[in-house]
């Protein structure tokens, strides 16, 4: 990358310097040794710590594109509550779940009031949470309703099978089409760790308001 590129000139340059100083004592100043040792021994301690300053830089920023290259590879096209297309970078600093959920599922409405008050207590206590609607709705409009209503992100109503499939979530209603062997319906939440793994499963259709028990209190993604 260009950073770790800035990072190998900036050593580079270092060590000329370095090169610099020592061809000069060891060729110019023979008659004064401790001088000599004393300047070498410093500019060297500027090298090593140039280089690492600038290396661990270079790592940590590195670490992050990383982090969001892979997270946006997991994850289908993301659409806030208007329907415009959001980057994946909107979820730095902020602990993230699939909220697999439908608005004719009485369990789902009932269950978030609650959702919500969670929600709010984290952002006040400074871990905000992001959730992203995966629809079990009958239409795309109901689905982008729904979304807006909870001011949520969500996927794509026509890419939301694709999640339901590779979390094993999905509503009852749908069995025939993806099948019976559910690990849960709906409502149920994904908590994502962050480079996009799963880190918990907040099990609401079993277990109701007391399954938010269950998410866990890290798992920020991306630089804050």
């Amino acid at each position: 990358s260009a950073t770790l590129r800035h990072a190998a000139f900036a050593t580079l340059s270092a060590w000329h310097s370095f090169a610099a100083v020592l061809t000069y004592n060891l060729g110019g100043s023979m008659g004064r040794p401790q001088h000599t040792v004393c300047a070498l021994i410093a500019q060297l301690a500027c090298v090593v710590s140039g280089f690492s300053f600038a290396f661990g830089s270079a790592v940590k920023k590195n670490t992050a594109h990383i982090a969001t290259a892979h997270m946006t590879s997991v994850l289908p096209r993301l659409l806030d509550s208007t329907g415009n297309q959001v980057d994946a970078s909107r979820l730095h600093g902020k602990r993230v779940a699939l909220y697999f959920s439908a608005g004719w599922c009485p369990m789902c409405t009932s269950f978030e009031p609650a959702l919500s008050k969670f929600r709010d207590a984290a952002e006040a206590a400074g871990n905000p949470i992001e959730c992203i609607y995966v629809s079990s709705d009958r239409s795309t409009g109901v689905a982008a309703k729904r979304a807006y209503e909870q001011g949520m992100l969500q996927v794509p109503f026509d890419e939301a099978d694709e999640l339901k499939r590779r979390h094993n979530v999905w509503a009852g209603s749908e069995c025939f089409k993806f099948g019976f062997g559910r690990r849960s319906g709906v409502p149920a939440l994904v908590v994502l760790g962050p480079i996009g793994n799963e880190i918990a499963f907040v099990d609401a259709e079993r277990r109701g308001p007391k399954a938010l028990e269950k998410w866990p209190a890290g798992g920020m993604w991306g630089p804050s």
